[in-house]
């Protein structure tokens, strides 16, 4: 086993998975293999555009969790790196958007949030024993109105 290739073809599925949830408002793309998907738009830390990505995720409580795995990858994913720089995004979760602050689950959160979503999604499990990286469990907290 090990990371899952990118090619050309997974790019291209990936890219019009999003612009096909918009157009849908999550109707079409807004589960994978049973398992809920939300986009989630972070700000470029090389470009400041825009940058928006198809995730599964965990709902908790108020938050939605997502895991930073990049199918196994040895590096983070883009959209990690961005919210490291600038932690504040929007989600869109079917029709509604929210923006949020992202922040790194730590210590027994990240342990209890890790477990449920790997019991959602076997794969991130997976994903872990490919990679020698710790792969990041994030939170993403809506903001209030105006913050």
């Amino acid at each position: 086993m090990g990371a899952v290739r990118r090619t050309r073809l997974n790019e291209f599925i990936w890219r019009n998975h999003v612009r096909l949830y918009r157009a849908t408002r999550g109707r079409i793309g807004g589960s994978i293999g049973g398992n809920p998907v939300l986009l989630l738009t972070t700000t470029g830390r090389k470009t400041g555009q825009p940058r928006t990505v198809a995730l599964a995720h965990l709902a908790d409580s108020a938050t939605w969790v997502v895991i930073a795995s990049f199918a196994g990858q040895p590096r983070h994913p883009g959209w990690w790196l961005n919210l490291l720089e600038n932690p504040i995004g929007r989600v869109q979760k079917g029709s509604t958007i929210v923006d949020v602050r992202a922040r790194e689950a730590e210590g027994e959160e990240r342990g209890r949030l890790w477990a449920a979503i790997c019991k959602q999604e076997q794969g991130f499990a997976d994903y872990q024993t490919w990679t020698e990286r710790r792969i990041p469990v994030v939170v993403l907290e809506p903001l209030a109105r105006g913050g």
